[in-house]
């Protein structure tokens, strides 16, 4: 109270008040000076509560009087603040506060905290307990001992450029020196002071240990990263979110033919196009495609890359994926695409081969007849009229047996040669059996047809075959037969012309025959129902054998893989042996494929399980299995039945399955595969080379081996086709993880040949003639 009443300001507000009361007494009859004293009256009020220095009065120039009234009282604030003694300093702490209050801070921080010029000054308990000493021993030492030797000479200048500098202190990184050989790594931030009054730092050491260490494996896994984009085949681009490219290894710069350093920047599509190998449509902006809409994207199995930064193209298979951060959201695209020019044409020649005879180059069987169920399609659906022509030679077994198999050869590939020349180029030309072919002649009526096969008749009939020392001639019969809407399927046409072919024969050889129905009267005068009888009586009275033929290992002893197969014969009359060649396909058009395959499993189980044939640790005996067997949807449980009773090893049995055989049966084929290996069973894809309908269920199917087929073995070591062809079999081999077993090899040369290139096992002759298997111990 006593402070308030000696306030300067207080004391003259008491003073104007008592005036302002004298004022109201004598005005207080006077209305008109009542708001002006009530006006004054309330600024007196603010001000005497504000209690501030400088205040003054608002004056009003309404009424004179009190103009004069409120100047006078501004000049006695200002009077009596001029008198006023200035406000006593608030009382400063004594010093020892300040060091104890420093000291307390010091031992309580975390952190090392030093105060020091090139020497320490002070040392707090934590940087004592950081270099495992006592924090008063490192008073006195200098600074930069506490640095790895890399820092030392950066503390040194950085103490004697900044203490007597004004300039900001910035906060650097150092490494201190600790037990072991990877250092503490630490953030120094420094302030300038005074400590015993000369100029010092004050600096502070967070540790930043924890993350140097993520920085420096972050920045080991980016380093092996980009080594590893930068060591593989693969060409590899990525993209930001824009499709604006940001990295190429240098594996993308070789394919395409250009400097990286020229594509960042850029847009996949400046460097590159991408088209269809076959009819060079465009396959679009992968990357714009894959961010457009936030998925992998693959192109196409026929992808042909052309640079823009070279003249090259190639076949590629390329892939666009979305590039995720860690909060899923797109950041980016990555392209990675590699060149497969060799693989597809590799892929194409072995397609080429297994849709054409290797001997004459036309067209086989299997593509022969899926060329006819196309033409059946187009006949039932657009009402298209087709001919086919089958063509059997006459007096070819002359050739044959009086010159020689390699005659053969040469004659039956001239006569394909002459055959071609005879068609249109919309026809097509087959070889279908030893001396048998066939065309079909597209859109072709058959009158027009009869005149084709009238030239073939005489061209072929007016051919001399010239060997040695001696000139054939020889000649064809031809059976014609229409495909039309009301044709069944392409086995029941190439039945019907094989029947008119075989009427064409009988007239007189070098004959023409249009099929009537009437042909399947003399076609059973061949014998066809006399064989449904033969194989009725053999599965009824037992009268099939099985015969034995070794398999052995080029490597030398193998631990794993086939070591035999199981062969089929069937007993005549007289009991001598009948090949399967002639009586599977009667077998085959009387459905009684699946009987047979079920005789021989059987019989086959029971042999193995006695010993017969001996099959050492690890190998495998082969069985070989039909297309209508696959179909048969009871088979599987059969096999299973017999390797349960038999007590037979699954991965004693490897079945040997044809792909056409496969394709043919192809979801019963992949059930029936998929189970049997799945328990252990060895599979082979059989006859590989000489009728393959689609590469691509290689890769789908769960096979061990690929048995070549006997016409790429033969005479290997000369034949440079041959070679290639088995070359590039086993190379194909190899990409699926096949093992490759080489049939029919019947020399010993063509064994050493087959050795060198690669190939895994050998059966044929070379090795033993099939046995009976009763006669194997």
């Amino acid at each position: 109270m006593i402070g308030i009443l000696n306030d300067p300001v207080f004391s003259v507000g008491a003073v104007l008040f008592v005036l302002v009361v004298i004022a109201l007494v004598w005005t207080g009859s006077r209305q008109p000076y009542v708001r002006e004293i009530e006006r004054l009256r309330d600024d007196l009020h603010k001000l005497l509560a504000r209690a501030e220095r400088d205040a003054r009065l608002a004056v009003n120039g309404r009424l004179s009087p009190f103009v004069d009234i409120t100047a006078s009282m501004n000049r006695l604030l200002d009077h009596s603040q001029e008198q006023a003694p200035p406000p006593p300093p608030a009382p400063e702490p004594p010093p020892d506060v300040y060091a104890g209050l420093f000291e307390a801070l010091s031992d309580t921080l975390p952190e090392v905290a030093l105060i020091h010029t090139e020497r320490i000054l002070f040392a707090n308990p934590a940087a004592g307990d950081l270099f495992g000493v006592d924090a008063a021993t490192l008073e006195g030492k200098p600074i930069s001992d506490l640095l790895r030797p890399a820092y030392r000479a950066l503390m040194r200048k950085h103490i004697a450029d900044h203490l007597e500098s004004t300039e900001p202190l910035q906060p650097f990184e150092v490494q201190l020196i600790s037990g072991d050989d990877r250092g503490h790594w630490v953030e120094l931030y420094s302030k300038r002071l005074k400590f015993g009054g000369e100029s010092a730092f004050l600096t502070v050491a967070r540790d930043i240990t924890h993350r140097k260490s993520l920085e420096a494996s972050l920045g080991r896994g980016k380093l092996q990263a980009r080594i590893t984009l930068e060591s593989i085949g693969e060409g590899v681009i990525t993209t930001d979110l824009n499709g604006t490219i940001d990295y190429m290894n240098e594996a993308a710069e070789q394919l395409i033919g250009g400097a990286r350093s020229a594509g960042l920047g850029k847009r996949l599509l400046d460097l590159l196009s991408l088209v269809d190998e076959v009819d060079r449509t465009s396959l679009g902006d992968p990357v714009a495609k894959c961010l457009a809409e936030r998925k992998r994207i693959n192109l196409g199995r026929r992808a042909l890359l052309l640079s823009k930064q070279a003249d090259r193209e190639f076949s590629t298979e390329l892939t666009a994926s979305p590039i995720r951060g860690p909060d899923g959201q797109i950041a980016g695209c990555v392209v990675i695409f590699h060149d497969v020019s060799e693989l597809r044409g590799l892929a194409r020649e072995m397609s080429y081969q297994a849709s054409h005879d290797a001997l004459t180059g036309l067209v086989n069987r299997v593509e022969f007849e899926r060329r006819l169920e196309a033409a059946l399609a187009s006949a039932r659906g657009e009402g298209v009229g087709h001919v086919v022509s089958y063509l059997d030679l006459d007096r070819f077994k002359l050739v044959n047996d009086s010159s020689g198999h390699i005659a053969g050869d040469n004659l039956l590939r001239e006569i394909a040669a002459l055959l071609k020349q005879r068609v249109r180029d919309s026809d097509t030309v087959a070889r279908v059996g030893g001396d048998e072919f066939a065309m079909l002649l597209a859109g072709c009526p058959l009158d027009k047809a009869r005149q084709i096969a009238d030239d073939v008749v005489q061209a072929v009939g007016e051919h001399r075959f010239a060997w040695q020392d001696r000139v054939f001639d020889i000649g064809v019969s031809i059976g014609l037969v229409e495909v039309g809407k009301d044709s069944v399927s392409a086995e029941g046409v190439l039945s019907a012309a094989d029947s008119a072919c075989y009427v064409a024969k009988q007239q007189g050889r070098g004959r023409i025959h249009v099929y009537s129905t009437r042909d399947e009267v003399l076609a059973r005068e061949r014998g066809e129902i006399q064989w449904l009888q033969r194989l009725q009586r053999a599965l009824k009275e037992n009268e099939f054998e099985l015969y034995v033929q070794p398999i052995v290992a080029l490597a030398g002893r193998a631990q794993a893989g086939p070591a035999a197969e199981i062969l089929l014969r069937m007993r005549d009359e007289s009991g001598a042996s009948i090949l399967p060649v002639h009586f599977l396909g009667s077998a085959e058009r009387y459905q009684l494929m699946s009987h047979i395959d079920r005789w021989v499993v059987q019989a086959a189980l029971a042999a193995i399980a006695g010993g017969a044939p001996h099959l050492p640790a690890g190998r495998s005996c082969g069985i070989n299995l039909s297309a209508q067997t696959l179909g048969d949807d009871d088979f599987l449980e059969f096999v299973v039945d017999v390797l349960d009773h038999t007590g037979v090893a699954p991965d004693k049995i490897c079945f040997e399955v044809r792909e056409s055989a496969v394709v043919s049966q192809l979801d019963q084929a992949q059930r029936f595969i998929s189970v049997l290996h799945g328990i252990g069973c060895r599979f082979a894809l059989d006859n590989f080379g000489s009728g393959i309908g689609s590469f691509a269920n290689l890769k789908n199917l769960s096979l061990d081996y690929l048995k070549i087929d006997g016409m790429y073995t033969h005479d290997v070591e000369n034949d440079g086709l041959n070679r290639e062809l088995v070359t590039a079999m086993v190379k194909l081999a190899r990409t699926l993880d096949f093992r490759v077993v080489a049939e029919q090899v019947e020399d010993q040369a063509s064994f050493e040949a087959l050795r060198a290139l690669g190939v895994d096992f050998v059966q044929g002759f070379v090795v033993e003639k099939p046995r009976p298997l009763q006669a194997v111990h």
